[in-house]
């Protein structure tokens, strides 16, 4: 019996940089759909959630194009993995400071903008460039944990999660922040995993071989 491939859906409502993403999975053969309207997350055994922008216009963007009933559906009713980039990590949060939108409140946490306590550690914002990413928890989604892995970042805002088991991984900049979540079926790159080479092509692998518990 031939096992279907895994069909990943990456949510296009126009808030993502969706190009460099549908490349990178196609270069690791992975079945394919660009979402056309919100009756596509059905068909979807994986989702991705690209975002860059502001919170309020990425929340406004979910709900008048409606993705919002439909992300719920598939992500807290039919747990279909998820994989939410940058943005779309930062809308998975209750709030944020960037603005006065709801999020998507699947995870207890908050969205807010960089703060430095000195002189000292006042860089620059956003923060962009190639940064260390620190797995703080184990997962299948890293296969060697102690590996020093860098990825891309380009942000002003970062996710604080009030459950510590929520977080993947940290990053530094001026002040330890967390770069990516997991919870449960429920998985978040403050960092762009299809701009970071070998590094995002390993976790989007990862990703589509992934069985949340």
């Amino acid at each position: 019996m031939t096992i279907e491939p895994n069909r990943v859906v990456v949510v296009d409502c126009g808030m993502g940089n969706v190009g460099s993403i549908m490349n990178m999975l196609k270069k690791i053969g992975a079945q394919v759909l660009l979402s056309s309207s919100p009756a596509d997350l059905g068909k979807a055994d994986r989702l991705i959630l690209p975002g860059v922008g502001a919170f309020d216009a990425g929340m406004r963007k979910l709900r008048d194009q409606g993705y919002f009933d439909a992300l719920n559906q598939r992500v807290l009713r039919d747990r279909t993995p998820i994989l939410g980039i940058c943005l779309g990590m930062q809308l998975f949060s209750a709030r944020s400071e960037e603005g006065r939108e709801p999020g998507l409140g699947w995870l207890d946490a908050d969205t807010i903008r960089f703060r430095f306590g000195s002189e000292e550690t006042r860089l620059k914002i956003p923060h962009m460039g190639w940064s260390a990413v620190r797995v703080r928890k184990p997962s299948s989604l890293f296969s060697n944990p102690d590996q020093e892995r860098r990825f891309y970042f380009v942000h002003s805002y970062h996710v604080v999660c009030r459950n510590p088991d929520d977080v993947l991984t940290t990053t530094s900049h001026g002040v330890e922040f967390t770069s990516a979540v997991c919870r449960g079926n429920i998985l978040g790159t403050q960092f762009h995993p299809e701009k970071s080479h070998r590094f995002g092509i390993e976790l989007f692998r990862h990703f589509m071989d992934w069985r949340p518990t």
